[in-house]
């Protein structure tokens, strides 16, 4: 894939980081604050995620993912994941009408046996629409854990060992990274997370090993542009030694 980057904030193209994740932290927070019912929190949510992808396709970013829902976010109360599972549909729908001046691809990541026919469906039209586009990548983390990805990315191995295909003494990273859902794609330079929690909370579990850590207490619907700017600028000033000198 084409993809020309852009410099627009002050640091050298070569700085800018080709991954981005980012853990969308706090709309059930942001909507108590104001005294809304969640729901108008993940609402919120989405319109700042609008914003962030048009943000990063103008900048030159090669890839976002962003943690849309958990495989632990089924614990959450049956009104709100419906409302959730209600909004992703939704967004999956409209991102096409949205996104595609910005020329976004737009790829699911996760596990999709759980998640409704109605949005498998529209999960396969929504990439199917956006494929050929040449500009930012974006992964929506849907039913995703990073734990479950390893362990399906374990399960494809094993079956290509039992089936013949591949020797147990052939196996290595590469194999591994072959078989998890971003297969293909380079791992996270920068994952930044909001709310001012700081952990990882099983997202990217792999392809986080050597990622930039960048945390704001900003809750997720007040996270803006000129926000996302200051960590990828900031990510471009931090030196980078992948475990050498």
């Amino acid at each position: 894939m084409l993809f020309k980057r852009k410099e627009k904030i002050g640091t050298e193209p070569k700085h800018l980081p080709r991954h981005v994740g980012i853990i969308m932290d706090g709309n059930g927070r942001w909507a108590k604050k104001r005294g809304l019912p969640r729901s108008a929190g993940h609402s919120a949510g989405a319109e700042a995620l609008k914003k962030i992808v048009t943000e990063a396709n103008k900048l030159g970013i090669e890839y976002v993912t962003v943690y849309a829902f958990s495989t632990e976010n089924w614990k959450r109360p049956a009104d709100e994941v419906k409302y959730l599972m209600s909004l992703l549909l939704d967004y999956l729908k409209n991102a096409e009408k949205n996104l595609a001046g910005d020329n976004t691809v737009i790829r699911v990541i996760g596990s999709r046996a759980e998640l409704s026919e109605e949005i498998q469906e529209q999960i396969i039209k929504t990439e199917k629409l956006t494929e050929h586009n040449t500009g930012t990548i974006l992964n929506i983390a849907l039913n995703y854990g990073g734990r479950e990805e390893i362990t399906h990315a374990v399960r494809e191995i094993c079956a290509d060992v039992q089936r013949g295909a591949l020797d147990v003494g052939d196996i290595d990273e590469q194999t591994v990274d072959g078989k998890l859902y971003t297969h293909g794609q380079p791992d996270v330079d920068l994952l930044i997370r909001t709310s001012g929690e700081m952990r990882l909370s099983n997202f990217m579990l792999w392809q986080v090993s050597y990622a930039e850590m960048w945390f704001t207490d900003k809750l997720w619907p007040d996270f803006k542009p000129s926000d996302f700017r200051h960590a990828v600028s900031e990510f471009g000033q931090r030196g980078r030694r992948f475990g050498g000198i």
